[in-house]
This record gives structure tokens, C-alpha cells and sequence, in this order.
């Protein structure tokens, strides 16, 4: 039996997920909700966007006052996670100690449902601060013993997108040419924010409470032919090379010197050479959701104004 979403919690509100699920969410009528996010400009963008709902900036791995906010929510979205940054402190803070903190406070307020947004990078073969850090956040919510379901998303696409494609789909706009790693034969099985907004919000409605699902993208795709796909979707004509693995590594390590918070790491370079081919499930037959395909879902993420015109803050 579905039910009504009820007040619902989300952190890193204000991020690629967040955004996309507040519009979403208020599409199906579902308006009590209370965003928290520590990013400054990007709050500003949801205020703006959302002035109806109840926006709380904070960090909670450090700052105090928004435990409050979780009195009588029916459901919390964890959401808050650092995804990039050559910083191994960020990773620390926001994904592990944020989350011990948020923990602890949802046990006090009797919070009695999760749905935790984790990551396929948990059943990885790669070993990096993001993987080993998000790996200890979904530990972490596990042990609260609340009831919780878990997602694991893999990489995501969609409105709002500042990083991954969203920023590769700016520069190739903007940029003379387009380089790639390699050959550039790395699969990869992207999935659209949209959909994993609609398999959340069928969490909510549900009240799913226990289970682990791997949500991946139903097309798998080399990652030198979905960069091809951005780029017929933003209209760009762009010309793609391919540069050697080492060299395109020097340059982005180069570029972090000058750039603290760079759009894409050596270390992510690495995440995305690994092998990694992820569990594919029937999430539309699961969750009840229309799966959009790849070219549909590319087309909406950049050509469907006016969310496909907004862009967060690094």
C-alpha cells in the first residue's frame, strides 16, 4: 500500500541529488520537507528555487543546532557525501564523522525510517578516499539501527550537475577540443538523477525498510561513446582525441596544483580506468518507475530548461 511521504529529512540538500529530488518531490505533492546543506552559494540557489520548504545550513560534522529539525520526520534521506577533492580531511569529515553525528541525532529524535543513498563504489575493485570513506558511511547508518534501505547508485547524471558529465558536457561546449584518456574503452553504466529521484520517492511512499539494491544504468556504455552521446546532446561539435593514460594523468595532477578543488582527480582518473561492471536489477519492475533510455535521459539533463540551465557551485 502506498503511503504519504509524511515530513521528510534530507541532507546535502543542496548537491546534484538533492536539488533534483526537492523538485520532484514537490511535483508529487509532497511539501513537507526539510533540506540541510553546509554550501553557501548552492543553498542560495535552492532558496531561491524553493522558498516554501524549510532550508537549515549547517555542517554537520562540526556545527550544532539542526538535530532539532528531525523531530517527528517520518523518513531521512541521507544524501551528504564528498565525491572529489584532493583533501583526505573532506572525506573524513563529511562522509564518516557527518554521518556518525547524524546518527546519533536521528536515534534521539526516534526517527523511525532511512533511505540511505550510498554507492556502487562499495562493491569496487578501486581503493580510494571516496570508496573507502562512503564504504564506512553506509556502515555507519547499518549500525543505527534504524530501519533502512539501502541504494547504490553508480556514476549519475541529470539537472544541476556541477561535476562528472555535467561539467565534461560545459567544457565541451566552451573548449577547442576534447581529450580522452587512452582508447577510452572503459565501460560504464550511468544512470539519470531523475529516475533515481523517482526509485527514492517510491522508498518513501512504500516505506521500504530493509534491502540493499544495486541501481545501475540499464545501458551499458564504452566511456569514449557516452562522451560522443553529451556531446550530440548539447549540441556541441567538439573534436574528441585521445591522449596517452600517463600524460592525461601528469596534466590533471598539474592542474590540481593551481586548482583546489578540481573537477576531476588523478584519482578519479584511476576510479574510472578500473573494470568495474555493476549489478543490473529490474529497479523499474521493483520500484514501479519508467526507466527514460540513455539518449532521452542525456536530452532532458541538458536541454529542458530551466533546471538544465542551473548550475551548482564546486
Amino acid at each position: 500500500m502506498v503511503k504519504s511521504c509524511g515530513k521528510i529529512v534530507i541532507t546535502g540538500a543542496a548537491g546534484l541529488i538533492g536539488q533534483n529530488l526537492i523538485v520532484r518531490l514537490k511535483q508529487r505533492g509532497c511539501n513537507s520537507i526539510v533540506a540541510i546543506d553546509k554550501h553557501p552559494s548552492n543553498i542560495a540557489i535552492l532558496q531561491k528555487l524553493h522558498s516554501d520548504i524549510t532550508i537549515i545550513s549547517a555542517d554537520l560534522a562540526h556545527d550544532d543546532g539542526w538535530q532539532s529539525s528531525l523531530a517527528g520526520a517520518d523518513t531521512l534521506i541521507v544524501a551528504h557525501a564528498q565525491i572529489g577533492g584532493p583533501d583526505p580531511v573532506a572525506f573524513e569529515d563529511n562522509n564518516i564523522r557527518a554521518t556518525e553525528r547524524l546518527m546519533t541525532a536521528a536515534k534521539a529524535a526516534g526517527t523511525p525510517h532511512i533511505v540511505h543513498l550510498s554507492s556502487s563504489v562499495v562493491n569496487s575493485a578501486a581503493v580510494d578516499w571516496y570508496t573507502e570513506s562512503k564504504k564506512a558511511q553506509e556502515a555507519i547508518v547499518l549500525s543505527a539501527g534504524i530501519a533502512t534501505v539501502v541504494l547504490r547508485p553508480t556514476l549519475m547524471f541529470g539537472w544541476f550537475d556541477r561535476k562528472h558529465l555535467g561539467w565534461l558536457a560545459r567544457f565541451m561546449k566552451r573548449a577547442p577540443i576534447f581529450p580522452i584518456p587512452g582508447a577510452g574503452r572503459f565501460r560504464r553504466q550511468p544512470l539519470y538523477a531523475g529516475n533515481f529521484c523517482d526509485i527514492i520517492i517510491a522508498c518513501i511512499e512504500r516505506q521500504l525498510s530493509t534491502g540493499f539494491y544495486n541501481i545501475s544504468g540499464l545501458e551499458t556504455i564504452d566511456y569514449v561513446d557516452m562522451i560522443r552521446m553529451v556531446r550530440d546532446a548539447v549540441g556541441a561539435r567538439t573534436p574528441i582525441i585521445h591522449i596517452p593514460y600517463r600524460l592525461f594523468w601528469f596534466l590533471l595532477w598539474f592542474y590540481a596544483l593551481f586548482n583546489r578543488n578540481p573537477p576531476f582527480t588523478t584519482r578519479q582518473l584511476e576510479a574510472l580506468v578500473t573494470p568495474d561492471i555493476f549489478e543490473v536489477i529490474d529497479w523499474p519492475g521493483i520500484f514501479g518507475v519508467q526507466a527514460m533510455s540513455l539518449h532521452d535521459a542525456f536530452n532532458e539533463a541538458y536541454r529542458s530548461p530551466p533546471y538544465s540551465e542551473i548550475i551548482l557551485d564546486f
